[in-house]
């Protein structure tokens, strides 16, 4: 019955034309938000006293798709089909438009009528909005840019005009007062960002905050019986703001199914995702291990585990013995020699003179080329001008998510190098070491290059930016002697599919800096 009402008026489906479009907001697919609903408990749709909330509706997919459920689940206690859809609209689902054009998008897509009191309406309601609602909110500045989200004010102080992108459930200290109800299911594709650049911007790259966790953190304040919510993966890593997120989130025994896609086209055809997108359960009268499955390409994995395990979420699943080898043998790891994200304080746009001088005597190395500065131009880690360190670009080689061709990821460029007394980098690069001895920085340039060291890299990044953070699972090493994948997988007792596992994720690379 269910289908029949709703394949009559959708046809081609327009909301999966929508999330095929290529667009700042990122629309779901009718599967993807099947896939979600599939894991809740499907005794919730034969349930007439059951509400759904979906605080950031874009075209309103979830509430279309849980209606079709609830059409056939409640058939027996309502077999009238109007009372039936009446009931489902005006009593179960209920959702928080993020714009002006999208509240008419959701509710053209759930009562058929973007006016839900028109005669077009499947199910009259005495208001143009329904349940789904729309309330222009405004910002709150202070110092330039909104308290609630981040916002710039720059950016997001606009006239009645213009969208101001302030999202009514993020934007309040009490969500529970938007409806005054309590709901079982909140599910939804939250907003993921927001341009944060306030001020003069000549010169500066565009920025942009994270706010899917402020989605997450307000719908947990709601306390319903599940939440399911699709979010960039990046948070596993954390970075960006999201170290506090990342850290609640892994210790959360609430949360008891993860799906992780490495590559976020698998779910979003038109959309590319740095870091991939999941979406999670949470479980408000459960507790216990995480069902973590992750999804590259063709290859699916579950398995059963703590999220809290290791100080990043790890992605695969068949990564998580290994990393459990090496740290069995390890006290000490390769971040605690890594500089911060500005080892220099040197900005990316600086290029130094083209020549050499007595005034500009420091060599430079940037994304352009190389050039020449003056010593106090340097304003961090003065101590590293007089030393061997390693140079390594805060940008892997492979779009994160999107390996190669051949399933591998590159995951360091080759432009990583030693870099001799007097010569330094701009913010385009980290520096791991210090050292007196060239043989050492060399060794230790080698051993970054193995394919070893480069798969744990892959284990602790969910974006395409290496930071310190990249290398928490990088054991240290005696660098008075250079190392070979071969003596590494012999010294922490990795079993051959352990090994073969290792090498069919990691494209190899030459040691003498080239790469295959």
């Amino acid at each position: 019955m269910s289908n029949d009402f709703y394949s009559g008026i959708y046809n081609p489906d327009v909301l999966s034309c929508l999330a095929n479009l290529s667009n700042d907001e990122v629309f779901t697919p009718p599967e993807v938000a099947n896939s979600m609903l599939d894991m809740l408990p499907q005794e919730l749709f034969s349930d007439p006293n059951t509400k759904f909330l979906d605080p950031a509706c874009k075209s309103g997919v979830f509430l279309r798709e849980i209606a079709k459920r609830l059409l056939t689940g409640l058939e027996p206690i309502l077999p009238d089909l109007q009372q039936r859809i009446d009931h489902i609209f005006h009593h179960q689902l209920y959702g928080i438009a993020i714009t002006e054009l999208t509240s008419l998008l959701s509710r053209r897509g759930v009562y058929c009528s973007k006016y839900p009191n028109s005669v077009y309406s499947v199910s009259r309601f005495d208001d143009a909005e329904g349940n789904v609602r729309y309330k222009r909110i405004p910002h709150r500045w202070k110092n330039g840019k909104c308290v609630f989200c981040g916002a710039a004010q720059s950016q997001y102080d606009r006239d009645e005009m213009l969208e101001t992108h302030a999202y009514e459930l993020i934007h309040t200290t009490k969500p529970e007062d938007i409806f005054k109800m309590k709901f079982d299911v909140i599910i939804s594709n939250p907003p993921y960002q927001l341009n944060t650049v306030s001020g003069d911007t000549t010169n500066v790259s565009k920025q942009a905050k994270p706010i899917y966790n402020l989605f997450v953190e307000q719908a947990k304040k709601l306390n319903p019986r599940f939440l399911c919510m699709i979010i960039p993966s990046r948070w596993f890593a954390g970075g960006l703001g999201l170290d506090g997120f990342r850290q609640s989130m892994m210790e959360d025994e609430h949360l008891t199914h993860l799906v992780d896609y490495n590559n976020a086209k698998d779910c979003f055809p038109q959309n590319s995702i740095s870091g991939g997108v999941c979406y999670f359960l949470r479980e408000r009268d459960s507790a216990g291990l995480c069902q973590f499955t992750n999804i590259n390409g063709n290859s699916v994995t579950t398995e059963t585990r703590s999220l809290s395990e290791f100080p990043v979420v790890v992605r695969y699943n068949s990564a998580v013995d290994i990393i459990r080898k090496v740290r069995a043998k390890t006290s000490q790891f390769l971040k605690d020699i890594v500089s911060p994200i500005s080892p220099f304080a040197i900005p990316t746009k600086v290029t130094g003179k083209e020549n050499q001088s007595v005034e500009c005597s420091i060599k430079l190395f940037t994304s352009k080329g190389t050039g020449y500065i003056a010593k106090q131009e340097i304003l961090n880690n003065i101590d590293y001008l007089d030393k061997y360190k390693v140079m390594v670009s805060q940008i892997g080689a492979e779009h994160a998510g999107e390996p190669g061709r051949d399933g591998k990821f590159r995951v360091l460029t080759s432009s990583m190098r030693v870099l001799l007394p007097n010569e330094v980098c701009t913010n385009s690069y980290i520096v791991i070491g210090k050292y007196n001895d060239p043989t050492v920085c060399e060794n230790l340039l080698g051993y970054i290059k193995t394919t070893f060291v480069r798969f744990l890299v892959l284990q602790a990044v969910s974006s395409i930016h290496i930071s310190r953070t990249s290398f928490t699972f990088v054991p240290m090493q005696d660098f008075s002697k250079p190392w070979t994948d071969a003596e590494l997988y012999a010294k922490y007792g990795l079993s051959d599919e352990e090994v073969a596992f290792i090498e069919s994720m990691i494209k190899p690379m030459d040691l003498t800096g080239g790469e295959d």
